[in-house]
């Protein structure tokens, strides 16, 4: 099967460009379920030689550039607002107040994503899956509570969930990020936190209503396998219930499952968009 490669812009938070990576199989009919794919922290797009495995499966895959984030291990080609992509941490960018927040952008985009991949002609709008590990699996749980309609959300160790308890257990980084802020701003733990609850995991799983497998690592050290319960467990409260289960590794930190989570998600997706061999 060949695979057409897209650069794509779209407009994110308050209109401004973010790029992405856009992936669609030649050869199957359409139109085709679709898999929106979030970053993990501090990482941008990269090259178009990124894997292409759900392409190769015949779905739409777009992959979203993380607007200011950049590292080696994939560069950025979105700008935050007026701020070029940098290396470094974004996770104290915008703690004055929820409507300053860096994610509160990201999150943004990455619901526009979801939206943007729905108005593709290419595309059945009813059978896009979210999916994303580390941050993007925090970024995946967040549009899952932000917009209805998916078709369903795979999370692998997700970060941003439950921050109070991170900084509580883990000095690893991003969450020692807030630990160091805090660590000479006393007065500010409380506004800081409140916040970081309009952001967290948790918060916005209780709102979700697709189906959704998560995966935790029970030696992970970045996200601690209890934040991750964190959110699992509320996924779908409002709702009254959601089709969810959740993968235990129970050796790994935080690669997590790798290839062999990878392969239930592969047999999951399939399941929810009722994909059948092109």
């Amino acid at each position: 099967m060949h695979v057409d490669t897209y650069d794509v812009t779209f407009s994110g938070f308050d209109g401004q460009p973010v790029r992405a990576w856009l992936w669609l199989p030649r050869g199957v009919r359409r139109p085709l379920p679709a898999v929106v794919e979030y970053l993990g922290y501090g990482c941008g797009r990269g090259t178009t030689l990124h894997p292409t495995l759900w392409s190769s499966l015949g779905y739409a895959h777009l992959l979203m550039d993380s607007r200011g984030q950049s590292s080696p291990y994939g560069a950025a080609d979105t700008h935050d607002g007026d701020l070029a992509p940098q290396t470094g941490g974004v996770l104290t960018r915008g703690l004055a107040g929820p409507e300053y927040h860096y994610y509160r952008r990201l999150f943004t985009d990455a619901v526009r994503a979801v939206d943007t991949v729905a108005a593709l002609p290419e595309v059945d709008p009813d059978r896009i899956v979210v999916a994303g590990g580390s941050q993007g699996g925090g970024i995946a749980t967040a549009v899952a509570g932000l917009r209805p309609g998916l078709a369903g959300a795979c999370v692998d160790v997700p970060f941003l969930s439950h921050f109070r308890r991170a900084t509580q257990i883990t000095a690893a980084h991003p969450y020692r990020e807030i630990t160091d802020y805090l660590r000479g701003r006393p007065a500010e733990v409380a506004r800081v936190f409140a916040t970081l609850s309009y952001l967290d995991g948790a918060n916005h799983a209780a709102r979700a209503t697709a189906p959704v497998r998560y995966s935790v690592a029970l030696m992970d050290p970045v996200c601690p396998p209890s934040t991750v319960f964190a959110a699992y467990h509320r996924w779908g409260e409002h709702a009254g219930g959601a089709d969810k289960a959740i993968r235990v590794w129970e050796y790994a930190a935080h690669e997590g499952g790798g290839d062999h989570q990878l392969a239930e998600h592969v047999a999951f997706v399939a399941q929810v968009t009722g994909r059948t061999a092109p």
